[in-house]
């Protein structure tokens, strides 16, 4: 691992060089002997086998026997096959330290996600989807996920009642005014309006999620993976919303552990229509871990990565800052908090993502003859993200030598290059709903390059 420093380029290098493609990409499920040999569980990963072209890696007790041939394998992608019983919290920490532990570096070498379900049909929904998602349409919980990154949405405040915005397609977002007990309206927003993405954050437990954080309002509840909404008269309101969709539960405490069963990540896979979910299966409250996922899957990175990257993006920079703060750091306490806790579930190949649109900078890799240039340009002015540049490498490398950089300590690891542009820029802690500041960090036009040499493994 190469960590050095990262200079403004003042000529970008006019040789003829070729933009990298990705090959082919390896594909590991790991799954337990037990639910592999249960003839409703089966399906699940033969159908995963079948989309992928996967490797399957059994083990009888731990996780932990699959690392000789996950090392060997060294995959892009593992997806776990587990049922509810086995998706406990203990089981969600020891796949983040497993995924730590192919090299000798300190950084997630797959992207990962857990497959489960209610019942082992609904895993096999999962598992055998492959039309990508195109993320248009928002319905948002929270006022901390704006409306103007997506083509068309609502939004509902979790911090004052009575308060929403909405957004048609090609329209600037509208505040408006609703009922103060929102239970029906998201609901029907979810039955209705066919949304992409499902936005929380506020109180909630594995059993509930409570719609108002300052002020009284109903509850989403589950019972035998039926989602209902509940509200504050006691009126029961079903959730079938079966489109295809995401959801970021990224300041929920607890709605994605599963303890059993009963519990709302199973209920929201159910009847929801969600295919991919990320969330906490502990109580939150440093955030990192949630609110940063959002930060790389929309917002000033739109369209750059699908969930299932933004998840390891982020996780990648939670490491990061491990691995740089002083030990002193207040910030350490929390971070640690959020390292091996959030989850993904579903499918961790499955393209969901926002649309490409023009973006405050451009990031591009290209090679010739073993050497590696990765030019960033930004293209209006403004801020960077709270969050590092990620860019993931489309092959491994090896024999890493960096032949240009300069101020800004790139981490060029085998599979990823790092750059923390944002270096004391504080985080927009959710942003609550106000504008993002345009602080200045950069110029339009200005270019930074890193050039280094690797072989390919």
């Amino acid at each position: 691992m190469i960590r050095t420093i990262l200079k403004i380029a003042a000529v970008v290098s006019t040789l003829s060089v070729t933009p990298l493609v990705c090959g082919a990409e390896s594909y590991a499920i790991v799954v337990s002997k037990t639910t592999h040999a249960d003839p409703e569980w089966k399906p699940v990963v033969d159908a995963l086998q079948k989309k992928h072209s996967g490797t399957v890696l059994e083990f009888d007790q731990s996780l932990d026997e699959t690392l000789p041939e996950l090392r060997r394998l060294f995959p892009k992608y593992a997806c776990v096959v587990a049922k509810p019983e086995e998706a406990g919290r203990a089981f969600v920490a020891k796949m983040h330290q497993l995924s730590r532990q192919l090299d000798d570096d300190p950084y997630p070498d797959f992207i990962w996600g857990i497959v489960t379900g209610y019942e082992a049909t609904d895993a096999l929904r999962l598992a055998k989807h492959q039309q990508p998602l195109d993320v248009k349409r928002a319905l948002t919980g929270t006022v901390g996920s704006p409306l103007e990154f997506y083509h068309e949405g609502v939004m509902f405040s979790e911090l004052k009642a009575k308060a929403m915005w909405r957004k048609g397609p090609g329209e600037k977002v509208t505040p408006g005014e609703c009922v103060q007990d929102t239970t029906k309206l998201i609901v029907d927003s979810l039955n209705e309006d066919q949304p992409d993405v499902f936005i929380t954050s506020g109180h909630a437990t594995e059993r509930d999620w409570q719609l108002g954080f300052t002020y009284r309002n109903g509850y989403f509840r589950c019972q035998d993976g039926q989602l209902y909404g509940l509200d504050t008269r006691g009126k029961r309101h079903p959730v079938h919303s079966p489109n295809p969709k995401v959801h970021l539960a990224v300041g929920n405490c607890l709605i994605a552990h599963i303890p059993d069963r009963q519990c709302m990540a199973l209920a929201l896979m159910h009847s929801a229509g969600v295919y991919q979910m990320v969330g906490y299966t502990i109580p939150t409250w440093y955030g990192f871990g949630g609110w940063g996922v959002k930060d790389y899957f929309s917002e000033l990175q739109a369209g750059r990565f699908t969930l299932a990257e933004a998840h390891h993006a982020n996780q990648i920079a939670l490491i990061h800052n491990l691995e740089t703060l002083p030990a002193n750091n207040h910030h350490r306490r929390g971070l640690e908090a959020d390292r091996d806790v959030v989850v993904l579930y579903g499918d961790p190949a499955w393209e969901a993502r926002l649309p490409k649109r023009p973006l405050p900078w451009s990031q591009s890799l290209t090679e010739e003859d073993g050497t590696y240039t990765l030019t960033i340009t930004t293209n209006e002015r403004g801020d960077w993200d709270n969050r590092p540049v990620v860019h993931f490498l489309p092959e491994r490398l090896t024999d890493l030598k960096l032949l240009e950089g300069a101020e800004f300590k790139p981490i060029i690891t085998d599979d990823f290059i790092l750059i923390k542009f944002h270096e004391g820029v504080q985080p927009m802690k959710g942003n609550r709903g106000d504008t993002i500041p345009v602080r200045g960090d950069f110029e339009k036009g200005q270019t930074f390059v890193i050039r280094f040499s690797a072989k390919k493994r």
